[in-house]
């Protein structure tokens, strides 16, 4: 007698769901307004799309200061933005949750060191995560301390470093 309760309440069950699913309306599971914003790409690879908000345009460093809101005192020469020693880690002056990160970098030519004592530096997020920004073309470090990694919570896909002051392609 249990087993043909048991089939009965199964059978119910299979039955009873096609009921449910096509029962319901389409007006009540689609979701119209808002409609979502159009982005485009930039007009050329360089460019950046739509609803990009440029942190560096190459010309000055408005956009920057440091951890005390004073103007950024890194060097800017030819479009690229450089640490300045003893000048101390900056900051974007406008803050950011959820985003893209679309970050470009460069190591210098000549440098010495290896694994995490080679070109280290990285970008910190919300003032807690911090995206590994490290010269490890032939340098072998840890996974999750390469450059793009999460520091040491998330592995990269890949080792994307070119060789060392390589310029753009």
């Amino acid at each position: 007698m249990l087993f043909i309760k048991n089939l009965l309440n199964l059978l119910s069950i299979f039955f009873l769901v096609p009921g449910i699913a096509y029962s319901q309306n389409p007006g009540e599971t689609e979701v119209w307004p808002p409609d979502p914003k159009l982005l485009t790409p930039g007009s050329n690879p360089q460019a950046p799309p739509s609803d990009a908000i440029v942190l560096l345009d190459g010309k000055d460093l408005t956009n920057w200061s440091d951890l005390k809101q004073n103007p950024a005192q890194w060097t800017l020469e030819n479009g690229v933005m450089t640490v300045a020693k003893g000048k101390g880690d900056i900051k974007t002056k406008q803050g950011f949750g959820s985003c893209q990160l679309h970050v470009e970098w460069r190591s210098p030519a000549e440098v010495s060191g290896s694994g995490q004592n080679r070109g280290n530096s990285g970008i910190f997020l919300m003032g807690r995560y911090e995206v590994q920004v490290l010269d490890n073309y032939n340098n072998r470090t840890y996974s999750n301390g390469q450059a793009g990694s999460i520091y040491k919570q998330h592995i990269p896909l890949v080792n994307a470093c070119r060789p060392r002051g390589m310029a753009d392609l």
